[in-house]
């Protein structure tokens, strides 16, 4: 029986194997005829073209990501240092993050596949969410040394170390990505197939980093870098993850740039250390702007970015001698002097009751609110509505006022080039912010719109910060004088001579009052009887009805400190010229300077903690 037993299993076992050979053979062809179907499709320009659609959309969206962390690095940079300081290098540092990742993405992407086998697409991705995360710690954390570190250093040294990583990854992801383009089998013109990929790129870098920035919870800076890291995680998930846990727990418990109640009374617990208490904030169009008090010295602010727009005394109201004034008393005295425009004498004299006024910039309202008290008419031009509600909530800024919300470029183009809009009899010039005024403000076609609003018999004061020591001051005044022929100048303070010495700066405010009359200016007769016009600008004595009870009008209304040619310490042809509207790099190349200095000025007026913890 065993025998015959054995000889069963002999002629059963080819008979298995011929089987199992059957069905690897039967499997060999199905897969075989799958490919060659799939390579059928695939050869075919429409499932070519979705196949690079879908890349390129990866593309897109890598490259959207990268142009918002870039932008929202400088947004979340302005408030300590500066939007000018913040920007200096950064268009460099991004360009080398770009370089490094594209031309390293190969080293990158062997290193993070080393012992991994398959895998589709940019490894290198991974690493995007927990770089986007660890953003905003670096951020507070690095925030805390501006002072060692400075405007001129502090900018560099925290993108080097938070945004380097992120743009030279994103672009290594890029890289890769692109190199799996093949337009080839789509019947367009070799130059699209070269092109596309590069001018796409591009393309959607200059789109998102061009884009507006929303103004919702959102969109605030320590917010979109959250939401911007979440999104990376839910296109990238990974064990990674792991690692943006401590970020995110220092994110939403210790750090107090974020947008919520709690960090705000994180953020008071320390002001109180060094006097100050925040009493609001909020993220707009010209930047971060928030109210300060100081509830020790009886004072309140307004701030933008790394900017004071202005301060009055809180102290004072309906206190003692200040009882019943109509205005607040200022903390900063000498922006009384644009309330010079009244006393200026034309040749027909101004009535309050009948005049009006144009006021562009507003700040906390202290110069539009001392000409409502006058009883003149006043329309303000700002362009951030936040900077209008917190000078009307927070400050003194009376209601009966026109506001116009806008871009006073836009607004005096379209209001100059319509005769049926109001003309003014005085117009005030007041905009500044991060150590250098809008340039388009100071432009010869916007002072020519500003010539049109002007009454003839009317007056302009423009309001001018900058350091006599750099071209810019007379560049203005070049332009300033060529549309309005009679001016005189005056600054807040005479010139600093022990600082002018040590660090060559010469950083003022300045006050031009100009007329349209045509006159001779160095004439030795103020005015001419016979004819009613006036030889030179004028100012008459002030009234107490002029000082509106208030001291720091008594000691600054009346310009003081007149400014002579000589004052500008910089000739030759960078200070020559006028200003235009297709010229403004003749500005700019200054700015960096500029706002160097305003910065460290900033720092002596307010405890570094204050402009550190906004």
């Amino acid at each position: 029986m065993a025998p015959k037993s054995s000889s069963k299993k002999r002629t059963a076992t080819p008979s298995a194997s011929t089987a199992a050979q059957q069905k690897t053979f039967e499997a060999d062809l199905r897969s075989l005829a799958r490919k060659a179907r799939s390579d059928s499709l695939a050869s075919s320009p429409l499932t070519l073209l979705l196949t690079q659609t879908t890349l390129y959309l990866r593309v897109t969206g890598l490259l959207l990501l990268a142009a918002l962390s870039t932008l929202i690095s400088q947004l979340s940079l302005s408030p300590v240092y500066g939007s000018i300081p913040s920007s200096s290098w950064h268009t460099y540092l991004v360009a080398a993050a770009c370089f490094t990742g594209w031309s390293g993405n190969l080293a990158l992407e062997r290193a993070l596949r080393r012992g991994r086998e398959g895998g589709s697409g940019a490894a290198a991705t991974y690493l995007l969410p927990v770089l986007a995360l660890w953003v905003p710690v670096v951020h507070f954390v690095l925030g805390g040394f501006s002072g060692v570190l400075t405007a001129r250093w502090g900018p560099v040294v925290t993108e080097a170390v938070a945004l380097f990583p992120l743009v030279a990854v994103s672009a290594s992801c890029v890289a890769t990505e692109l190199e799996g383009v093949d337009l080839s089998g789509l019947p367009l013109p070799g130059w699209v197939v070269e092109g596309v990929p590069g001018l796409g790129a591009y393309g959607g870098f200059k789109v998102a980093a061009g884009g507006l920035v929303g103004r919702t919870w959102v969109h605030t800076r320590v917010g979109m870098q959250v939401v911007l890291g979440g999104v990376y995680a839910v296109l990238a998930p990974s064990r990674l993850l792991v690692l943006t846990v401590p970020a995110l727990f220092h994110t939403a418990v210790l750090n107090t740039h974020a947008p919520t109640p709690a960090a705000l009374g994180r953020l008071n617990a320390g002001l109180a250390e060094v006097g100050y208490v925040l009493l609001d904030r909020a993220e707009s169009n010209t930047g971060y702007i928030s109210v300060l008090d100081s509830p020790k010295e009886g004072f309140r602010l307004l701030r933008c970015d790394h900017s004071l727009l202005g301060g009055e005394w809180v102290k004072f109201l309906g206190q003692g001698r200040f009882k019943g004034n109509q205005v607040a008393e200022p903390v900063y005295g000498v922006f009384t002097m644009l309330e010079a425009v009244r006393l200026v004498e034309t040749p027909e004299p101004i009535v309050d009751s009948e005049a009006n006024a144009l006021v562009i910039g507003l700040g906390i309202g202290t110069t539009p609110a001392a000409l409502i008290a006058h009883g003149i008419d006043t329309t303000v031009v700002e362009l951030d509505p936040v900077v209008h509600r917190f000078a009307s909530q927070y400050f003194q800024l009376p209601s009966n006022h026109t506001a116009v919300i806008e871009d006073a470029v836009t607004y005096t183009s379209r209001t100059a080039a319509d005769e049926s809009e109001p003309r003014f009899d005085y117009i005030i010039h007041d905009v500044f912010t991060g150590g250098a005024e809008p340039i388009a403000l100071f432009t010869l076609e916007f002072l020519q719109n500003l010539h049109a609003l002007l009454k003839p018999n009317g007056v302009v004061a423009i309001n001018y910060a900058g350091d006599f020591a750099l071209p810019p001051p007379r560049i203005v005044v070049n332009t300033i004088r060529t549309v309005f022929p009679t001016c005189r100048i005056f600054r807040e303070h005479p010139r600093d001579e022990d600082d002018f010495a040590l660090n060559g700066r010469d950083f003022t405010n300045m006050v031009i009052f100009c007329t349209k009359t045509d006159t001779n200016t160095n004439s030795d007769t103020n005015s001419d009887t016979n004819s009613g016009t006036v030889k030179t600008i004028t100012f008459r004595e002030p009234t107490e009805r002029d000082l509106l009870n208030s001291p720091s009008r008594q000691a600054f209304l009346l310009p003081r400190h007149e400014v002579t040619d000589a004052d500008f310490l910089v000739e030759g042809p960078d200070a020559e010229g006028v200003l235009r509207r297709n010229e403004t790099e003749r500005l700019v190349k200054w700015h960096a300077a500029s706002a160097a200095g305003h910065w460290t000025v900033m720092r002596t007026v307010l405890p570094e903690a204050v402009w550190e913890a906004w």
